[in-house]
């Protein structure tokens, strides 16, 4: 099983998430955050899952359509982990950091 590790800076991603969630009256915002990390696990059985990205790093999928986010992440195998780099929605052009 991989370990999962969550980058300091994913947490500005999920804030911004929330406020637009909370911003435009989504339904239960916390519970589709919950949604999200719960979604990491998946990782920890499977990681590479994920769509290849450039850099060396790989894209999951979660959601679809208005729920639909992407988490960039890289799986370092020496040491069988995964970090969770970025976050955004699948709607956004592209991720705030490289």
């Amino acid at each position: 099983m991989s370990r999962v590790e969550i980058a300091p800076e994913v947490g500005d991603d999920f804030e911004r998430i929330f406020d637009h969630l909370a911003q435009y009256d989504a339904d239960n915002a916390a519970a589709r955050i919950r949604d999200i990390i719960q979604a990491f696990n998946v990782l920890e059985s499977n990681p590479l899952i994920g769509r290849p990205a450039p850099g060396n790093k790989r894209e999951l999928i979660i959601g679809r359509r208005s729920r639909g986010y992407v988490a960039l992440y890289r799986h370092v195998a020496e040491i069988d982990t995964v970090f969770i780099l970025a976050l955004r929605s699948q709607r956004e052009a592209g991720y705030r950091r490289s």
